[in-house]
């Protein structure tokens, strides 16, 4: 890899597009290290480094705001086992909840009754969808 890259090239390399990459030098999560013409350029290694921390942090659903105070260490990029360990628990509950979900909408696909309103586990799964729409709306 070349040690320079303009935002033309980050953004092939990386599949985002340079909007976004300018959205994240505004929020600091990138930074270019001068301009070649009219384009910005970026340490090749730094850039995609911290693009792929970025994209990871997205997938794991932490928010830009959690990302940049994680990449903009005194020392560099730095994550807090803790923060990890939480992040983990927040995924476990929403798989549990989508597992749940997927449960139940294959019991209502498949279930015998042909009144789902009559089926005693399709009243459990309302009141359940019911209840968690509360906890939500709190």
């Amino acid at each position: 890899m070349v040690d320079e890259l303009d935002i033309s090239e980050v953004s092939e390399l990386s599949g985002l597009p340079a909007s976004t990459l300018r959205y994240y030098e505004e929020r600091g999560l990138i930074k270019p290290i001068g301009r070649k013409g009219l384009k910005r350029v970026y340490h090749a290694k730094d850039v995609m480094t911290r693009l792929s921390l970025i994209s990871l942090g997205r997938e794991a659903q932490f928010t830009l705001d959690e990302i940049n105070i994680m990449l903009n260490k005194e020392k560099g990029p730095s994550i807090e086992r803790r923060h990890l360990q939480a992040k983990a628990s927040e995924l476990q509950n929403t798989i549990d909840n989508l597992m749940t979900l997927k449960n139940a909408l294959l019991h209502i696909a498949n279930c015998p009754e042909e009144d789902h309103l009559l089926c005693p586990k399709f009243q459990k799964i309302m009141s359940i969808g019911l209840r968690n729409n509360r906890k939500l709306n709190k």
